[in-house]
């Protein structure tokens, strides 16, 4: 016997939100560190391994790829919760996250045409938060 939908979407909220917040720092650590190593300079030659040493022993790097891992593992378990038509436009509220993270980390300018746009995500998010998380009756809890 199938759980109640209740129940299957609480119990994909979870890893959704896990997947917005780790996807969205692991993205802006990348940035970070990315935007560190480019002031190393790339011009070739003796430089590049410069470039290259500097994104091995770069913190940031590190931290967005493990906040990645994390990100992937969530998306895992969600989608083992719910419809992958479900999870992934859910998972968009990141657009939000990165935004934010972006305008606070890394000094970003957002304008107001970007926040509109990221307006008009939200809207759909919760459009999509509005159906079933799992419409394939079935094995999956």
């Amino acid at each position: 016997m199938a759980a109640p939908e209740g129940i299957r979407r609480g119990r994909a909220v979870w890893p959704i939100v896990l997947m917005v917040w780790f996807g969205a720092l692991g993205d802006v650590l990348l940035a970070r560190g990315a935007r560190q190593a480019a002031g190393a300079g790339w011009r070739g030659g003796s430089a590049a391994a410069v470039v290259l040493a500097h994104w091995l022993t770069n913190r940031s790097l590190w931290l967005g790829v493990a906040s990645l891992i994390v990100f992937f593992l969530c998306y895992l378990l969600a989608l083992s919760r719910a419809d992958y038509s479900y999870v992934t436009p859910a998972s968009a509220s990141s657009y939000v996250v990165v935004t934010l993270l972006g305008w606070m980390l890394l000094g970003e300018v957002v304008t107001r045409v970007r926040w509109l746009g990221v307006l008009v995500i939200c809207a759909g998010v919760w459009l999509v938060t509005r159906t079933a998380a799992c419409t394939t009756g079935g094995s999956r809890q």
